[in-house]
């Protein structure tokens, strides 16, 4: 691995340059970023995905639904059509990408938008919804023909921006140099006791400017729920002989640790990130689980996982699935999370849109 990486430095020191000039003419404001009226806030990362995007937008949304009219904005990555779309409740994974339809399933009170092109996405939601006061960016950092209010940056506590290399040596879609932009860094997937020693040790390696936050976040594991009845859960106190794990996205070591605790012996289909699943693959699982010994055990997968099982042409062979999602939240840390809540707060306080 590292004899192919040495290998791919090269490219990866153009590909640097490339993306260095284009955020030069950023910059330099020779191509044009454009602010918004209204709070306009970006998580993102500079890695290529696995960082935790999904339940951070989860959790501004509970933090701020209470009080303000919501709509998050995404590019609707994996979906079979193009330009801005609005959620519907009829909407599958296909229509408007996997997240965007968690997001609509999940919170009925927040509009759920996509496009590809974010500058025209925001404007259209603006125009179509004259209340809204708050927009998410959904996987928008480098999207720079935006300029957010707030701009929140995510790195795996596992796989710091830090010790990672440009693409193709490594899964940095930009120089680390682009963390200057960022008013927040979170350090997610931590552990749920996070030591100060450790955490200062953090702090120190990522090196923060001096108007930069930075924050600590963990998953928090919510009960195994039933794809096709999701009033039929099982507590995470049952214990399996064996579960059967399939998911297609960028990261599921944390996913894969938690199961650990709950069954005898875990096995675990991987597909690509965003895997659009067909009938081939649903046959594999279906024969994978059936062939397991064990008449105590689970088939579980992930609630973005879910979602693209939710496809018309795959519900014969799907409802055959006894299937269970595992949904998540995130929690910064206790030691933290009165601050960022607050900053949050106070930025969309002191931002709110004039009518």
């Amino acid at each position: 691995m590292e004899i192919l990486r040495i290998l791919l430095i090269p490219f990866a020191l153009i590909y640097g340059w490339v993306v260095s000039i284009r955020n030069l003419l950023f910059d330099w404001h020779i191509l044009p970023s454009e602010k918004y009226p209204l709070p306009v806030i970006s998580v993102g990362n500079l890695s290529a995905g696995g960082t935790g995007k999904t339940p951070h937008i989860e959790y501004l949304i509970r933090l701020l639904s209470p009080a303000y009219n919501v709509s998050t904005l995404s590019r609707g990555y994996g979906r079979k059509t193009k330009g801005f779309l609005k959620a519907t409740s009829i909407d599958i994974a296909s229509n408007i990408g996997d997240e965007p339809l968690q997001y609509s399933r999940k919170f009925n009170s927040v509009g759920v938008y996509v496009d590809e092109k974010r500058r025209r996405g925001i404007q259209k939601i603006l125009e179509m919804d004259k209340n809204v006061e708050v927009v998410l960016l959904d996987d928008a950092f480098q999207h720079r023909y935006v300029k957010p209010g707030l701009s929140i940056l995510l790195t795996d506590f596992h796989y710091l921006y830090t010790r990672d290399y440009l693409l193709p040596a490594g899964k940095l879609r930009e120089p680390i140099s682009g963390m200057r932009r960022a008013d927040i860094i979170i350090v997610t997937k931590t552990t749920p006791v996070l030591s100060p020693i450790l955490a200062r040790q953090l702090v120190d390696e990522l090196k923060p400017l001096p108007h930069q936050h930075v924050y600590f976040s963990y998953i928090k594991y919510g009960v195994f729920t039933s794809l096709w009845d999701t009033e039929q859960t099982i507590g995470n106190g049952k214990h399996f002989g064996m579960i059967l794990l399939f998911a297609g996205i960028a990261n599921t070591y944390p996913i894969e640790d938690h199961l650990r605790q709950h069954c005898n012996e875990l096995i675990v289909i991987r597909f690509k990130d965003h895997h659009q699943y067909n009938e081939q693959d649903l046959h594999r699982i279906k024969q994978n689980f059936d062939d397991l010994y064990s008449q105590n055990k689970l088939l579980v997968t992930t609630e973005k996982d879910a979602m693209r099982l939710l496809q018309p042409e795959l519900a014969e062979i799907a409802v055959q699935l006894p299937v269970y999602f595992l949904p998540i939240e995130v929690e910064i840390h206790n030691k933290y999370k009165q601050q960022f809540d607050k900053q949050i707060l106070n930025y969309v306080s002191k931002n709110q849109r004039k009518r």
